[in-house]
């Protein structure tokens, strides 16, 4: 489905009450690689209940899928504020509507993790999370990054990646404008997955606006894109668009729950 015009004062919310483990966590090197792609090399993962979100792009319509590293700071439960962990996380995220309500959000194809901790979403709750082992080397000056550089040792999704900030706005072509955009991209509440059992799994977040400039890739190569047949190697350096933040704070209400086909 063709994006509408969105305005962030219609999808900004204050925080929800924090209960039981739900946990608070500051990201940093948070970036957003996006590509857009033929909606058909997508809409196989996708559950029937979601539409894609596509923009008119180059040859035709296309959809939007995002990488989206960082690290987790201090993850913790909001609610026993210690221990706090720290690790890399990537994840691989479709941007989808939902048939039922209307609901912008975002569709999971998985997510690597850096930390033992990933056993939790795993096995317990079921998620499409796998372990990998993660480096971050960057670069700031003046909330601008001259080096940022990513690479995950991982059987599920290796990746290698190395990018910068670049200067001006980032733009983004197809959208009905740029906050259209921004909000599409940057701003989905909700996801939904293919639990491990095959049943649909929802979970939702939350954070505050966020402020992020334009960056540009080196180079990129994301296994998982190349293996699925979404992204080939030989289209990784060119996305639509490299959105990067050096540090923001999200809260992540859990447990996640496993939903029935009707919602």
């Amino acid at each position: 489905m063709a994006l509408e015009r969105l305005r962030f004062a219609d999808h900004l919310r204050p925080r929800p009450k924090l209960t039981g483990i739900d946990a608070v966590t500051r990201l940093a090197d948070f970036a957003i690689i996006t590509y857009a792609l033929p909606p058909e090399r997508l809409r196989p993962l996708i559950h029937e209940r979601f539409e894609l979100d596509t923009i008119d792009y180059g040859a035709g319509q296309r959809a939007l899928l995002s990488v989206v590293p960082f690290r987790d700071l201090d993850f913790t439960a909001a609610a026993f504020p210690f221990p706090k962990w720290q690790f890399g996380q990537t994840n691989y995220r479709v941007y989808v509507r939902d048939r039922l309500n209307g609901e912008y959000c975002v569709w999971f194809i998985g997510t690597t993790l850096a930390s033992c901790t990933v056993n939790i979403p795993h096995y317990l709750w079921r998620l499409p999370w796998y372990r990998g082992r993660m480096q971050f080397d960057t670069e700031l000056a003046e909330g601008r990054y001259s080096r940022y550089e990513m690479s995950t040792q991982s059987r599920w999704a290796a990746a290698e990646l190395s990018l910068r900030s670049r200067a001006g706005a980032a733009l983004h072509p197809g959208f009905v404008d740029e906050e259209s955009a921004l909000v599409c991209l940057t701003h989905p509440l909700t996801g939904y997955y293919y639990r491990r059992d095959g049943r649909l799994g929802r979970y939702r977040v939350w954070h505050d606006k966020l402020e992020l400039h334009a960056g540009e890739i080196i180079t990129a190569r994301f296994d998982l894109l190349d293996r699925l047949g979404l992204v080939p190697f030989s289209e990784q350096g060119q996305p639509y668009s490299v959105l990067l933040q050096p540090e923001t704070e999200f809260t992540i209400y859990l447990p996640p729950v496993a939903v029935d086909e009707e919602g």
